[in-house]
């Protein structure tokens, strides 16, 4: 979880002690009046388990403040625009997602990314997408709507062939490897990756597993136009929009970006992993 949503949490759990303390009450006597387990109360203030709206609405009613509720929810519609956990994007399957990534494209002229372990939705070949959803949607427990997800992402790729836009992609070798589809699949999706290399609009470097770094690849992260970056968790997105975030993502990718091979190089990476398969492919 990114500091500053942390921090954000950790103020509203700040905000609720004050209104309890002022109200007399301890957070034995709070959770009694609202039914719960003081152990939430105590979560909640040490900002360590993020409330409800419904949880903000007992909680003014109880220590007899309704006037503070439009403040709390201001304070917790901040942390939930920064913070989208996967629960709520996914509640209705993957296209509602993939529309809102086809939108944020159209309004970018350069993006930069890096993905570790999965390759750029930006360059999926359909059957490799149809696994990455399927997968998806059954660790998740989410509506499966496969057919229509690898649609709209298929839609987003066109961007790639619009003048104007520029897509610098960082990918970890290792990412060459993962098998997540058959291995014929994967065959196709490596030389789509491969016939990638070298288009106007994209530049790729791969970042060999072998290559000394000042910064670790920890996870992927998007950044649009230097206005945000989406950040993408187990449990959640991250999109960060302050100053500080961009500027410490943009230098993430700048110091990996000092490893990434490209060309030749990069098309050489491509072919030893398209050579581990299986010969069948």
């Amino acid at each position: 979880m990114s500091t500053d949503f942390q921090t954000g949490r950790a103020i509203l759990g700040g905000r609720l002690r004050e209104l309890r303390t002022e109200a007399r009450l301890n957070g034995k006597e709070l959770a009694a009046r609202l039914g719960w387990q003081p152990s939430k109360v105590s979560r909640i203030e040490n900002g360590k388990q993020t409330p409800s709206t419904e949880d903000l609405e007992a909680w003014a009613t109880a220590v007899g403040r309704p006037d503070a509720l439009v403040e709390l929810r201001g304070r917790l519609q901040g942390l939930e625009t920064q913070y989208r956990s996967w629960r709520r994007q996914l509640a209705g399957g993957h296209r509602a997602r993939q529309e809102l990534a086809v939108a944020e494209t159209g309004r970018t002229r350069l993006i930069h990314g890096l993905e570790t372990n999965i390759l750029p939705g930006l360059f999926q070949t359909a059957e490799y997408a149809r696994h990455v959803f399927t997968a998806n949607a059954e660790f998740r427990n989410v509506p499966r709507d496969t057919d229509e997800a690898v649609r709209t992402r298929l839609r987003h790729q066109e961007a790639l062939y619009r003048p104007g836009r520029k897509f610098r992609f960082l990918l970890w070798e290792a990412a060459l490897y993962v098998r997540i589809c058959p291995d014929d699949v994967m065959a196709g999706q490596l030389d789509r990756l491969a016939g990638i290399i070298g288009m106007d609009t994209v530049d790729l470097g791969i970042i060999p597993l072998t290559a000394a770094l000042r910064r670790t690849p920890a996870h992927g992260f998007w950044i649009y136009d230097e206005r945000l970056v989406i950040v993408e968790m187990l449990n959640a997105e991250l999109w960060l929009d302050d100053a500080d975030s961009i500027d410490l993502y943009l230098r993430a990718w700048q110091w990996l970006d000092e490893a990434a091979v490209r060309g030749h190089q990069a098309h050489r990476l491509i072919a030893r992993a398209r050579s581990m398969l299986s010969s069948s492919t």
